[in-house]
C-alpha cells in the first residue's frame, strides 16, 4: 500500500514539474523567439520576410506589370495627336479621251500630279496633345495605386501567415499539456482518487486540438496560395516565415487624424489620377469648342501635257493651287451638343473626385478606429488578461491536485488561456493588417509619430 502511494504523489510531482515547464514556455512564447515550426511547414533555405515579398511583388507580379505596360503605351500618344496629319500625294490623268486613249490628242488632257495638307485650325492640336498628356499621366497614377494596393494584399496575406503560425504553435503547446492532464487523470483514477469520466473529457479535448491543427493547417496552405499568386510563384509552394524573434510586432503610435487625412490628400494616387482626369475633361471641353471654327485643307498641283496647240506652239504645262474650308453647318445639332456633353463630363469627374475623398476620408477613419482598438486589446491582453489566465490555470490545478477542484473547470480554464493567447496574435494580426490597409489608404508610408 504504502509503494502504491509513493509512486502515486511521484507521479502526481512530476507531472507538476512537467506542466510548469509547459506553461513557461507557453508564456515566454508571447514574447521571445519560439522553436521553428515543424510538420506543416516545409524546409526552405530562406524564410521569406515581409520586405522581401514586397520587393518581389514589385519585380513579378503581372497584374502590375500589366497596368505598367499600358501607362507606357498611353505615354506615347500625346506627341500622336499632336501631329498634323500625314499630307497627301495623289497622281492622276484628267480629262483623257476613250475613243483613242492618245494623251496627245486633247488640250485638257494633262498627267497631273500634287500635293494637299489638311490643317486643323490654330491650338487644336496644342489641345489634343495636352488631353493625351492628363490621360497618359492619370494612367501613370493607376499604375501607382495598383502598387499599394497589391502592397496592402500582400502584407495582410503575410500577417495572416503569422498569426496561422503562431496559432499552431499555441495548439502545439496546448496539446503536450492536455496529455498531461490525461496522464493526471488516469494516474488519479487508478489508484481510486479520480473519475473516469475525467480521462475521457481530457481525451476529448485533445481530440478538438487535432481537429484545430487539421484546420490551422488548412487555412495556412489557402493564404500561401493566395499570397504565392501575388508574387508570380507556384500556387502549391509552402511559404516558410523567419522565427518570431525576427518579425517585428510592435505596434508604432499613429499621428493624429487630421494629420492623416492631409497625407491622403497630398498623396493618394486615385486623388491624382482623378484630378488628371478633370484636366483632361476641361482641355477636351475646350477642344469642343474650339470645333465651332473651320479647319483648312491646302494642295498644289502639276499637270503635264502633251502634243502641239493649232498655231504650233507646245501646250504649256498647268499649275493649280486649291484652299478647302470646314463649314460648321449643322452647329446647333453638332459642336454645340459636343460642347454641352464635355461641360457635363467635366462636372461628372469633378463629382467622381469629392465623392472619392469622402470615400477614403471614411475609410480612414474606421481602420484607425480598426488599429486602436487592436493596440488597446493588445495591451490588455499582454498585461492583465493573460496573466490572469495562466494564474487561474495553476490555481485551479493545484486545487485539482487535492480535489477541490472539479476537472471540468480546470479543462474549461486551460482553453480559455488557450483562447486567449491565439486571441492574441490574432489581434496582432490585425492591427498589422489594418497598417497596411491605412498605408495603402493614405498612399504614404510616413504616418507614425
Amino acid at each position: 500500500m504504502w509503494n502504491l502511494l509513493l509512486g502515486y504523489y511521484a507521479r502526481i510531482l512530476l507531472s507538476i514539474f512537467l506542466l510548469c515547464a509547459a506553461w513557461f514556455v507557453s508564456a515566454e512564447s508571447l514574447n521571445t523567439a519560439i522553436p521553428e515550426q515543424t510538420g506543416y511547414q516545409s524546409t526552405q533555405p530562406k524564410p521569406l520576410t515581409l520586405q522581401q515579398a514586397l520587393v518581389r511583388l514589385q519585380v513579378e507580379n503581372p497584374g502590375l506589370a500589366e497596368i505598367q505596360a499600358r501607362a507606357d503605351a498611353m505615354m506615347a500618344i500625346p506627341s500622336q495627336v499632336g501631329s498634323l496629319p500625314d499630307p497627301m500625294i495623289s497622281f492622276n490623268t484628267l480629262n483623257l479621251p476613250v475613243d483613242t486613249f492618245n494623251i496627245d490628242q486633247e488640250a485638257m488632257t494633262q498627267l497631273q500630279f500634287g500635293i494637299s495638307q489638311r490643317i486643323p485650325y490654330p491650338g487644336k492640336l496644342a489641345l489634343k496633345e495636352q488631353i493625351a498628356s492628363y490621360r497618359a499621366k492619370a494612367a501613370n497614377s493607376n499604375v501607382e495605386e495598383m502598387h499599394l494596393q497589391l502592397n496592402r494584399d500582400v502584407k495582410t496575406l503575410w500577417w495572416r501567415l503569422f498569426y496561422l503560425d503562431r496559432s499552431l504553435e499555441v495548439n502545439t503547446i496546448n496539446k503536450t499539456l492536455l496529455r498531461q492532464f490525461i496522464e493526471i487523470a488516469q494516474t488519479k483514477y487508478k489508484v481510486g482518487q479520480g473519475l473516469q469520466q475525467d480521462v475521457l473529457l481530457a481525451q476529448l479535448e485533445l481530440s478538438k486540438l487535432l481537429d484545430r491543427d487539421i484546420q490551422l493547417a488548412s487555412r495556412r496552405k489557402q493564404e500561401s496560395a493566395r499570397l504565392n499568386a501575388l508574387l508570380n510563384q507556384p500556387t502549391d509552394q509552402t511559404v516558410q516565415l523567419p522565427s518570431l524573434s525576427n518579425i517585428e510586432v510592435d505596434l508604432p503610435v499613429l499621428k493624429s487624424s487630421s494629420a492623416v487625412f492631409q497625407l491622403a490628400k497630398d498623396n493618394r494616387p486615385s486623388l491624382a489620377t482623378q484630378r488628371w482626369l478633370i484636366d483632361a475633361a476641361t482641355e477636351q471641353k475646350k477642344l469642343a469648342e474650339r470645333d465651332l471654327l473651320p479647319d483648312f485643307n491646302i494642295g498644289a498641283s502639276y499637270g503635264i501635257r502633251q502634243g502641239d496647240n493649232p498655231n504650233g506652239d507646245q501646250r504649256s504645262d498647268l499649275f493649280s493651287l486649291k484652299v478647302g474650308i470646314t463649314m460648321p453647318l449643322f452647329a446647333e445639332r453638332k459642336q454645340k451638343k459636343a460642347i454641352s456633353q464635355r461641360h457635363s463630363e467635366v462636372k461628372q469627374q469633378q463629382y467622381a473626385l469629392q465623392d472619392q475623398w469622402l470615400t477614403i476620408q471614411a475609410d480612414i477613419a474606421a481602420t484607425i478606429a480598426d488599429y486602436e482598438r487592436a493596440t488597446e486589446q493588445v495591451v490588455l491582453f499582454k498585461t492583465g488578461v493573460l496573466p490572469q489566465a495562466r494564474q487561474t490555470v495553476a490555481s485551479m490545478l493545484a486545487g485539482y491536485q487535492v480535489n477541490k477542484v472539479d476537472f471540468l473547470n480546470l479543462i474549461r480554464a486551460q482553453i480559455t488561456l488557450y483562447n486567449y493567447e491565439t486571441n492574441l496574435w490574432q489581434t496582432i494580426s490585425e492591427a498589422k493588417s489594418a497598417l497596411a490597409k491605412l498605408v495603402a489608404t493614405v498612399g504614404e508610408e510616413n504616418i507614425y509619430e
